[in-house]
């Protein structure tokens, strides 16, 4: 079973596209992690975790997701990290989460999506976009061969560098960088709601049908991207950049 976490739909993109691959069946973790409800899953075909990357890790969140729920059927666990650039060493933490709760570690594939990081990073334009889920689908092939082959994925070598932004960045990014003070909401806000519908950790509250961050946040960014009308900011971080939500699977193969 492929068991996915997105904000912006990297990781939802790179879930669907294993799934046609592979045939496999897939299923979206965030209203698991939004209602704080522990998972009880089963599947007989090996465990395929996609994420992002977060601060050169897995996201947090989906990490305590995976400590909390029940996965029982198949131990062999296989994991898909999108990313904007690089995961660093995450591979290192993800042998220890399958240690700790008693999978096998069956490698981690670093599949480079579009950034979405619009707090922080350059974001592409649309056609580059493309251009950059053009090149990653040629990588999930190659993920989906050696997944139905059953093959352990190629090793992800780690140098100074990654360990570095794994071990020491990592937690210095969830203090420091991580918080929802930042966000702001201008009069072009329609009060659609969508911001909190998406938010994973429930972190946004609708009052006078317009969003108030309420302190919870993992900067998924699905609030600013999904807004339908660019009335969300991130601070002057995000002015004049574009607002990325990946296509679905299917519509980006047939865009």
């Amino acid at each position: 079973m492929i068991v996915y976490y997105t904000g912006t739909g990297n990781s939802r993109y790179a879930a669907e596209y294993l799934a046609s691959a592979t045939g496999d069946e897939m299923m979206d973790a965030v209203p698991y992690i939004q209602s704080g409800t522990a998972a009880a899953l089963t599947s007989e075909k090996p465990w395929v975790f996609v994420s992002p990357t977060y601060g050169w890790r897995i996201p947090r969140i989906f990490r305590e997701f995976i400590e909390r729920g029940t996965f029982s059927g198949s131990r062999e666990a296989y994991f898909v990290m999108t990313c904007g650039s690089e995961i660093g060493n995450a591979g290192a933490y993800l042998q220890k989460l399958c240690a700790e709760t008693g999978f096998v570690f069956r490698g981690v594939q670093e599949v480079v999506m579009p950034e979405n990081y619009v707090a922080m990073f350059y974001v592409p334009g649309e056609t580059e976009s493309a251009e950059i889920r053009a090149s990653a689908d040629k990588t999930l092939a190659q993920a989906a061969a050696f997944l139905r082959a059953g093959q352990t994925l190629p090793h992800h070598k780690a140098g100074l560098i990654d360990r570095v932004k794994s071990t020491v960045v990592n937690p210095v990014f969830y203090a420091v960088c991580i918080s929802s003070k930042a966000f702001t909401v201008s009069d072009a806000c329609i009060g659609c709601g969508k911001c909190a519908a998406s938010c994973p950790v429930t972190g946004i509250a609708l009052k006078n049908d317009r969003p108030v961050w309420t302190g919870a946040c993992t900067h998924c960014m699905a609030c600013i991207c999904g807004c339908p009308t660019a009335a969300i900011e991130y601070g002057r971080k995000s002015l004049d950049k574009p607002r990325y939500q990946c296509p679905h699977y299917e519509e980006g193969r047939n865009a």
